[in-house]
């Protein structure tokens, strides 16, 4: 059988329909119909529940400052859907509708107040080069749904939103004119969950700058083909977030400032840059088998970094001193002071490698101790082999290399040898005098090192 043909209706016979005072409660639905011109219902109070199914319009739905219940356009077609500031005690729900771009644009609920969900499963926002989803300080007391083929051709903004039931974006799919363009953005976003996972495609930027998520944001299985940042969530503050990518991202992960009670994500999806300064974190999930494994990764992601910054050491540390990990963590430390001295003049670099050699920057001080015992060999066996003269003859107590060179090595209090004894010999004496140049060096950086340490952790 051909199919039915379309039932034609006039857009302000459907308006007073929908407002006719006479209606009662009994809901308006039209089904299949063609609907000639702009349904404008800006600033209506509309009383009954309203709904399109499978419709075709000519010209946009308007809904600005209106006050209505639940109200539904599904599987239709239409040059905008535009509602900003309106009140809805319901439901929206647009799944399966394809919304091009109109005169007001595509789909606006600017501070709009949704009592229920809003519903865009399945549908298809146009706007290339232009805002598909215009959500500015959308409040939500039901989750936002993009899921199961959802495609926006053009930028989805969702600033300043309060998204109480979340935002679901599993599958969806966000095509921009080009990849430094931002694609989603959630700046100052509040929401119960973000869900970007499972087959969701932003082939722009995704920024959640200032964003605050009470459960999780989650990319994983997850592509961004924005370049520059990929993702960037400066000073967002979420309870878990799960970085584990389809692939890695095409540009950098910026998480400056941000904090996270958990974190999730592999090796494999890393790539530079990464914002880490100032990111703060509870527990991560251990990317290798073994610690020592996990903690030369973790130290891989840090140098990812697009320039030397301490605070990523730092938290790492403190991080594994909290797990009990303490060796790892001075471990982090040393590889922190190593970066540092790469960003210094000549002359801190020379003391740095100085602080290294001798007690691995405060972390390693037993570095100074073997130092002790080889100088401690070398004087003793040199100065066993070679007689001193008293400078008192017959007075004192007798020579004894090994004391006499601990004399020289260290410079405070002393053993009653080094005054005791002088060399004819000038060699000898040379050593006598590059041993004390050696002690002095070795006490001042084993103390410098220390307080170093000590004092920034």
């Amino acid at each position: 059988m051909p199919p039915a043909p379309e039932r034609s209706v006039d857009a302000e016979g459907v308006r007073r329909e929908i407002l006719d005072p006479d209606s009662g409660p009994d809901p308006y639905i039209l089904r299949g119909a063609h609907v000639r011109g702009a349904l404008a219902l800006d600033g209506a109070e509309i009383k009954r529940l309203v709904r399109f199914e499978g419709c075709r319009f000519d010209g946009p739905v308007t809904l600005e400052g209106a006050s209505t219940l639940a109200f539904t356009v599904t599987d239709c077609v239409l040059p905008g859907f535009v509602a900003p500031t309106a009140q809805i005690g319901g439901r929206l729900d647009l799944r399966g509708s394809t919304i091009s771009e109109g005169p007001r644009g595509v789909l606006d609920v600017v501070h709009t107040h949704i009592a229920g969900e809003l519903l865009l499963d399945r549908a298809h926002l146009v706007a290339p080069g232009g805002i598909a989803l215009n959500a500015g300080g959308l409040v939500m007391q039901g989750g936002v749904f993009c899921e199961n083929g959802f495609v926006a051709h053009g930028q989805v903004l969702v600033p300043g939103a309060e998204l109480s039931g979340g935002l679901w974006m599993r599958e969806a799919r966000i095509v921009v004119a080009t990849p430094d363009e931002i694609a989603f953005n959630g700046d100052a976003l509040r929401a119960s969950t973000v869900r970007m996972n499972k087959g969701f495609r932003a082939e722009g930027r995704v920024r959640l700058r200032g964003a605050r998520i009470e459960d999780l944001l989650t990319f994983h299985e997850a592509e961004l083909l924005g370049t520059g940042s990929s993702m960037m969530a400066v000073g967002a503050q979420v309870e878990a977030i799960d970085l584990r990518f389809a692939r890695p991202p095409a540009g950098g992960v910026n998480l400056r400032n941000a904090r996270a009670t958990r974190i999730q994500d592999r090796p494999a999806t890393w790539r530079a840059p990464l914002g880490l300064d100032g990111l703060m974190y509870d527990w991560m999930e251990p990317t290798a088998a073994t610690q020592r494994e996990d903690t030369a990764n973790r130290l891989a992601w840090l140098r990812l970094q697009p320039a030397f910054a301490p605070q990523p050491y730092e938290q790492l540390a403190a991080y594994y001193r909290r797990l009990g990990h303490e060796d790892e963590a001075r471990r982090v430390l040393l590889v922190r002071e190593r970066r540092r001295r790469g960003t210094q003049r000549p002359l801190g670099r020379v003391w740095g490698w100085l602080l290294e050699a001798t007690v691995g920057y405060g972390y390693r001080p037993w570095i100074a101790g073997i130092w002790l015992v080889l100088l401690t060999l070398l004087g003793s066996l040199v100065f066993h082999t070679h007689t001193p003269l008293p400078n008192k003859p017959g007075e004192g107590a007798p020579f004894n290399p090994v004391a006499y060179t601990l004399d020289l090595l260290i410079p405070v209090g002393g053993l009653g040898q080094r005054d005791g004894w002088h060399w004819a010999e000038g060699g000898v004496q040379g050593l006598a005098y590059v041993l004390i140049a050696l002690g002095w060096v070795l006490t001042t950086t084993v103390l410098a090192g220390v307080t170093r340490a000590l004092s920034r952790n």
